[in-house]
């Protein structure tokens, strides 16, 4: 069994909301989680993208880097980064295997009492790979909210979130306020802790939270200057004065109105890191706007017969929301749906946001114990659209059902030549080889727009 299979074993859970047990894990290893900077970045959507824009800044400004994202597309080795690239499968393992043998030890000597979990055995094993490449600054999204996910063990030198909504309810709790609190437990005394828009009520939550921790609060966009334009393929072209300095023009790489925000949080980011010595000009934060790379975000694939299909991970209603306006803007002509979701999502509120903008949705499941099986999914996206979802004028006629990811593809493609592929990460996993993109990573396999 590889060791990374290990991991996988079904007696290891997959959260386990505690920061013992990791603890435990980084320091029988010697803490590798304090051997570099680290910068830890928490949200309901858009943590993603503004890890990728910073790291490929710091990157940019000559500076060596490692980013830890979770969950991965096709690979495991896609969570963990050095200098942009996915480590090698063979130094992944090699760290598993390590991280496995001092988990073990802990376990026989009392120091852990029962195995950590799936996620928790991954961070241990990123740090441990972040340090052993002897990287400059270290960029973590945090997993699941912040307070007590695995990550947060690190000490960072300075912290963001980008967005707080609805979602892992069940984890984090039933409103804003209460998920904001959660996030902002990343706050540290003396370290900026940038803040995307919010809302109100998780605003006033996290302005409690990072007051008694004692952490300055730096406002995304308080300030900020920004001239917008539309750009060659529907991408956004930005022009930003903040306080010290002005970026741009720059064309954004990653597509969609949101990722304006989003920019406003990376650059916010990258300027707290200047002033606290970690040195990065203005032509590299340029860069990582412009230059980014981030699979499975409004990522547009071209067949070689001409055939185009759009993934994308909006996986709860915000970022079907931010999916929406992106087709309301750039598909007129409704196109088909590929749609799976998780057992904890809300289905209900993906399908309000998308049926107005979407022709036919075509339903099924990912090969994972958390997908929604196809016709119980088909059950609740019906009844979505019974309740009122297409009350703003949406041309779903049909509701399909297939069996799997691949026969999903081809049920959309008789529909038509231009696709929709979202609601799981998970289901953007199993549909990029069948794509043509068996590694959505490698540059060389892009169709010459950026994702």
């Amino acid at each position: 069994m590889a060791a990374f299979d290990q991991l996988l074993d079904p007696d290891r859970a997959s959260w386990k909301l505690d920061l013992s047990r990791i603890r435990a894990l980084v320091s029988a290893l010697d803490h590798p989680e304090r051997a570099c900077p680290t910068v830890l970045i928490a949200g309901t959507n858009g943590k993603g993208s503004v890890a990728a824009m910073v790291e490929r800044a710091l990157r940019a400004a000559g500076l060596r880097t490692g980013r830890y994202t979770s969950p991965h597309l096709v690979r495991p080795e896609e969570r963990i980064a050095i200098d942009g690239v996915p480590v090698d499968g063979a130094a992944f393992e090699r760290a598993i295997e390590d991280v496995l043998a001092v988990e073990a030890a802990c376990l026989a000597d009392g120091r852990l009492a029962e195995q950590a979990s799936f996620f928790e055995a991954m961070t241990a094993v990123a740090y441990e790979l972040l340090r052993r490449a002897r990287v400059d600054v270290a960029v973590i999204e945090v997993g699941l909210g912040g307070r007590l996910d695995a990550t947060n063990v690190c000490d960072p030198v300075a912290t963001a979130i980008v967005s707080v909504d609805l979602d892992h309810q069940a984890w984090l709790g039933d409103t804003r306020a209460a998920i904001a609190a959660e996030k902002a437990a990343i706050a540290r005394p003396g370290v900026p802790l940038v803040l995307g828009d919010l809302g109100d009520e998780a605003l006033d939550a996290v302005v409690a939270a990072a007051g008694a921790a004692g952490a300055p609060l730096v406002y995304a966009a308080e300030g900020v200057e920004c001239v917008v334009s539309g750009a060659a393929g529907g991408r956004l072209t930005i022009t930003l004065d903040t306080a010290t300095r002005t970026y741009g023009p720059v064309t954004l790489a990653l597509a969609g109105e949101h990722q304006v925000a989003n920019a406003f949080v990376a650059v916010a980011l990258l300027e707290a890191l200047d002033d606290a010595g970690i040195h990065v000009d203005r032509h590299a934060v340029e860069t990582g706007l412009g230059d980014t790379r981030w699979p499975g975000r409004l990522d547009r694939v071209a067949l070689s017969d001409g055939r185009h299909a759009l993934l994308d991970a909006a996986h709860n209603a915000a970022g079907a929301r931010a999916l929406a306006a992106w087709l309301g803007r750039t598909a007129p002509a409704a196109p088909p749906l590929v749609f799976a979701a998780a057992r904890d999502k809300d289905v209900a509120g993906m399908i309000r946001a998308l049926a107005p903008v979407v022709g036919d949705i075509v339903v099924t499941a990912f090969a994972d114990a958390r997908a929604i099986a196809a016709d119980a999914l088909a059950v609740q996206v019906r009844a979505a659209l019974a309740e009122g979802a297409l009350a703003e004028g949406g041309r779903v006629e049909r509701v399909h059902v297939a069996a799997t990811t691949a026969a999903a593809l081809e049920t959309a493609w008789r529909l038509s030549r231009d696709i929709v592929v979202a609601g799981s990460i998970f289901l953007l996993g199993e549909a990029y080889p069948l794509l043509g993109r068996p590694d959505p990573f490698d540059a060389g396999q892009f169709d010459g727009t950026k994702s």
